[in-house]
């Protein structure tokens, strides 16, 4: 057998199959989980792939704004502890500010920028291991920025002031002051940060994401068993059913449940007498993308105390 009773478990939790339809699934992909999803998307035994709610690595995202540029960085650390450590979170603080400052969204070139105080990024992460006595990295950052309007920043489920596990930037390009970009800026942001867009446009989408849609929904028009044309236009529309739904600009705003996000923008630009542009936006959430192993504390403890 090439998986385990925990990957039936989590593959329960992505898909919401049964037990059964799961152990098949992963009999006959051989124990690959992306593979055994698609299998039962495909037989219309689960639901699209839900983004797991675990966090997979702890620590702390940063937001940094200032007028018509912001900045996300992510810190990881191995355990929520540190991230509640006050020294952990102005680090995170510090790292953000000098990110803003930076020419691009290198990691390796932020932790080589100079750190409040002296030294570099990497000098004070290498202190505060050995001071904190946990493994921590700066993981990644996302800058964006408009010639004319606001960046707006939104914490959900904040921390500490700009810290907190989902981080999310809007840039808003316009004429239209403050006083209407900002309350437009963080509805939308409170939106991305709830509805997880993986990309502003449909045309932005993963390529690759975009072909296993299309792979997935060719194989269940095919067990339609209707003529080839009516497939064809099956997957078609299945395929742009997925574009609209995990585009910003084509998602349907949370606020109302039935306006698209871009007509929203565009109302608020007629209301204001000037148009507004949603020209980018950064979605960080903790841990995201990072598989951490599952661990078994009673047995750790057992083995520790040579039980085992």
């Amino acid at each position: 057998m090439a998986y385990t009773a925990t990957d039936v478990k989590n593959l329960r939790e992505r898909t919401g199959a049964g037990m059964m339809d799961c152990k098949k699934a992963l009999d006959e992909t051989g124990g690959d989980m992306e593979a055994a999803v698609d299998a039962l998307r495909a037989k219309g035994l689960a639901a699209v792939a839900k983004k797991s709610s675990r966090t997979a690595a702890e620590g702390l995202v940063g937001v940094a704004v200032t007028g018509t540029k912001g900045v996300a960085v992510e810190v990881n650390s191995e355990t929520d502890f540190v991230a509640k450590n006050e020294q952990f979170q102005d680090f995170v603080r510090k790292t953000t500010a000098v990110a803003l400052g930076a020419a691009s969204d290198d990691v390796e070139a932020l932790k080589a920028a100079a750190y409040p105080g002296g030294g570099t990024v990497a000098d004070t992460l290498t202190s505060n291991v050995a001071t904190i006595g946990e493994n921590q990295q700066v993981r990644r950052m996302k800058t964006v920025a408009v010639s004319g309007g606001l960046v707006v920043p939104y914490m959900h489920n904040a921390a500490a002031p700009n810290l907190g596990k989902i981080g999310v930037l809007v840039a808003l390009e316009s004429e239209a002051g403050a006083d209407v970009l900002e309350p437009l800026g963080k509805q939308i942001a409170m939106h991305i940060a709830a509805a997880f867009p993986l990309a502003l446009t449909a045309d932005d989408l993963d390529a690759d994401l975009i072909a296993r849609e299309r792979k997935i929904a060719a194989e269940k028009a095919a067990e339609s068993g209707k003529p080839a044309e009516v497939q064809a236009k099956m997957v078609d529309g299945a395929v742009a059913k997925y574009a609209k739904e995990n585009a910003l600009l084509s998602q349907v705003f949370v606020m109302d449940n039935k306006t698209p996000v871009a007509q929203v923008v565009e109302a608020a630009g007629k209301a204001a007498g000037t148009k507004i542009v949603l020209k980018d936006y950064v979605r960080f959430q903790l841990g995201e993308g990072i598989e951490k192993a599952e661990t078994d504390f009673a047995a750790e403890v057992a083995a520790a105390a040579g039980l085992n």
